[in-house]
């Protein structure tokens, strides 16, 4: 995603009366939406669900080690993680294990082409907002060891140029370690420096990073440019942002042979330069769409096609929810959860590697904030926090996706995916997106044995920036542990008749485990 940064910084700096206006304008907009799209919807004939528990679904790959993981902006890593490399933030560390074990972290962003490293006799380049230095370096170096992470570092593609560019990555793998790196990514979204700000000068002027018609071409011999300047480790590219330049990713790939991970970005809804009658304005009912979903991931089915035909890996590197401005009055809400869980499911379903959900301080959709009191760290966390908690729990490294079958009515508006792990456990998840209505849903699942266990997703409402509970537990208003607390509650299921009937409440998810075998 790029935010110019001037306007990043007007937002950081604008009235605050104003951004809660707007905020409740939008939430308001998107619940009126949301909940007239699902008042049509039958709720009173069940849904069946059917696991084909011996059918994977086609096309998919088991999830690697790693398949979710978190991206960051270059400076929000001692915002999060503090900047003692002796005394990491315990909380943060603890939220992203929680992720999975060996977590894939990104760090980039816009900020990977507003970043340096100082050189000796080179004035910094005017777009450079911030400096790595020691202790930037020490810190990460001990996050990353201590999450057992290999990062994707951002390389400044921007500057163009190659002393910048070296430095930088001469100072990364000196101070973090070139086999402690996955990748360097060099730039992100190129296809946007030639639109937006770069910076701006003393007296206004907007500059941009290359020329207004910078195409693919010229990106072509900026990347080989630069990546012939950085020896090490391997590279990641091309960080598009849109759909506009993917047609040109076998012929990317075919001239960089040191690209080892083909990275991508996608946001389904964006707030600037976007009407309000849009699909991709920012609502509660857009959010929840299958176009912000399923839609989403059909968009990469050619990408993935390429890149598994290159040998490489594919990771969406970049992913959440609004693109582009002050979002959240529909990133902070409990619809970012649910849009979480089915969207992870469905970039596994195309094929994709893995999943980068981007957050930094400030950011409408930030999924952490920090403070630090007598020595004591404690945290909050977002509702979309939770899709992923239960999307973490549903599909643990090494599962594999299982082909399902929805039917009835009341079929609509409701997602279903099942996992068969390497515990032999098969999960089901089954996500409700009627907004005012609960619902059953009848599940058959051939092979499984015994009692089932339910864990539900729930909130006070679909809006509800806060109470939201997984399997009766919570993080709460604040954690000093970053681990679920309170006591848990999970259902038991008995079969009947060879089915199990889940009980949905409005606008929530359930995960439903079962033993095999």
């Amino acid at each position: 995603m790029r935010i110019r940064p001037s306007s990043r910084r007007r937002f950081w700096h604008a009235d605050a009366t104003v951004i809660a206006l707007v905020a409740a304008i939008v939430l308001v907009l998107g619940l009126t939406s949301s909940t007239s799209s699902g008042s049509h919807d039958v709720a009173g004939v069940p849904a069946a669900v059917t696991v084909n528990s011996g059918t994977e679904m086609p096309g998919t790959r088991p999830l690697p080690l790693g398949f979710l993981g978190i991206s960051l902006e270059y400076p929000a890593v001692e915002t999060y993680a503090g900047n003692d490399p002796q005394a990491l933030n315990p909380v943060f560390e603890q939220l992203i294990r929680n992720l999975g074990p060996a977590p894939e972290l990104r760090i980039g962003g816009d900020s990977a082409d507003w970043t340096w490293w100082p050189v000796a006799g080179l004035p910094q380049p005017p777009g450079v907002t911030f400096t790595l230095d020691e202790r930037w370096l020490s810190v990460t170096r001990a996050l990353a060891g201590s999450l057992g992470a290999r990062p994707i570092l951002g390389i400044n593609l921007e500057a163009a140029s190659t002393q910048v560019a070296a430095a930088e990555a001469s100072a990364l793998t000196g101070g973090i370690g070139a086999s402690s790196i996955k990748a360097f990514e060099l730039g992100n979204e190129p296809e946007l420096y030639g639109t937006f700000a770069w910076y701006r000068t003393r007296d206004g002027r907007v500059v941009t990073g290359r020329p207004h018609d910078y195409d693919f071409n010229a990106f072509s011999g900026d990347f080989a440019a630069i990546g012939a300047a950085v020896s090490e480790p391997p590279l990641a590219g091309p960080s598009f942002g849109g759909l506009g330049w993917i047609g040109h990713l076998a012929e990317f790939l075919g001239a960089e042979p040191r690209v080892r991970v083909v990275t991508l970005h996608r946001y389904p809804l964006q707030l600037c330069f976007t009407k309000p009658a849009s699909p991709r304005y920012p609502t509660i009912a857009n959010l929840l769409s299958d176009r912000a979903s399923s839609g989403l991931a059909d968009g990469f089915v050619g990408a993935v096609d390429i890149a598994h035909a290159h040998g490489l890996p594919v990771r969406i590197d970049e992913l959440n929810t609004v693109a582009c401005g002050a979002d959240a009055a529909i990133s902070h809400t409990f619809a970012s959860a649910l849009w979480s869980l089915d969207t992870l499911f469905q970039m596994a379903r195309v094929g994709i590697d893995g999943v980068n959900i981007h957050t930094f301080p400030g950011a409408g959709y930030e999924l952490f904030r920090f403070a630090r009191a007598g020595g004591r760290w404690r945290g909050s966390v977002a509702p979309q926090y939770y899709g992923l908690l239960m999307f973490a729990q549903a599909a643990p490294p090494g599962s594999r996706l299982l082909s399902v079958s929805v039917t009835g009515e009341a079929g609509r508006q409701l997602k279903a995916w099942a996992t068969l792990a390497q515990d032999r456990r098969i999960r089901v998840v089954l996500i409700n997106k009627l907004l005012s209505r609960s619902r059953s849903v009848t599940l058959r699942v051939p092979g499984a044995r015994g009692a089932a266990s339910v864990s539900l997703l729930k909130a006070p409402s679909i809006g509800a920036s806060s109470g939201v509970t997984l399997g009766g537990q919570t993080l709460g208003p604040s954690t000093d542990t970053g681990t679920l607390r309170g006591r848990a509650t999970t259902d038991s299921l008995r079969p009947s008749g060879g089915s199990y009937v889940v009980a949905l409440p409005a606008a929530s998810a359930a995960l439903v485990t079962f033993r095999t075998g």
